[in-house]
C-alpha cells in the first residue's frame, strides 16, 4: 500500500548547492540553493526565484556551485537564511573566505572542498539559470591516491526536502556501468 502526497518536492535527497557570486564592486556574496543540478556534461541548471545572488550573476554573467560539506553545515545553511540584501557582510558573518575564480568572474569559496565555475549561458523563464562549466576545482585534501575526488573526503551533505534536514552522504554501495552487467 502507499501513501499520496500530492504534489511536492519530494526527490530527495538533493545536492546542498552554495551559489557563489560578486556584485559589481567585486564584493562575495553567496546563497544556499537546492533546485539545481547537472542537465548536460558541461551544463548545471539552478532554480533560483530573486535574490541578490541572481542581480549579481545578471550583472557579471558568471557564478561558482560549491557543495556544502559536514564541517561547514551552519554556514551552509545562514548563508541561506540571510539575504545579502540585508546583510551585506554574510561572508564574513559566516566564515567564509574566497579566491577569484581564474575562469569566470566568481568567487571559489576556499572554506568548501569542491566548486564549478560557471559562465552564465541562459535564462529560462521562472528564475532557472544555465550555467556552463568552465572549471572544477577541488581542495587537494578531498582527492584520493588515485588523484580524483574522494567522496568521503569531500564530506559531502544533502538536503532532505521532506523532513528539511542535511545528512551527509554514506557507504558506497556499488559500483556504476559494471554492477547492472550481472543481470545481462
Amino acid at each position: 500500500m502507499r501513501k499520496n502526497f500530492g504534489v511536492n518536492p519530494f526527490l530527495a535527497p538533493q545536492p546542498v548547492l552554495i551559489i557563489g557570486t560578486y556584485d559589481e564592486n567585486g564584493n562575495p556574496n553567496a546563497m544556499n540553493a537546492a533546485w539545481g543540478g547537472m542537465c548536460a556534461a558541461n551544463e548545471v541548471m539552478i532554480d533560483l526565484g530573486a535574490h541578490l545572488t541572481t542581480d549579481n550573476i545578471m550583472k557579471t554573467k558568471a557564478f561558482t556551485i560549491s557543495i556544502a560539506d559536514g564541517k561547514h553545515v551552519a554556514a551552509c545553511d545562514y548563508v541561506g537564511v540571510v539575504s545579502g540584501k540585508a546583510t551585506p557582510d554574510k561572508m564574513k558573518k559566516a566564515g567564509f573566505t574566497v579566491t577569484k575564480s581564474e575562469f569566470v568572474n566568481a568567487p571559489v569559496i576556499n572554506e568548501l572542498p569542491l566548486a564549478l565555475e560557471c559562465e552564465l549561458k541562459e535564462v529560462l523563464p521562472g528564475g532557472k539559470y544555465i550555467g556552463e562549466i568552465k572549471n572544477v576545482s577541488i581542495d587537494e585534501n578531498a582527492l584520493g591516491a588515485d588523484g580524483n575526488a574522494d567522496f568521503a573526503k569531500l564530506d559531502v551533505i544533502v538536503f532532505d526536502p521532506i523532513n528539511h534536514g542535511y545528512y551527509r552522504l554514506g557507504d558506497k554501495v556499488g559500483n556504476a556501468f559494471k554492477d547492472g552487467l550481472a543481470l545481462k
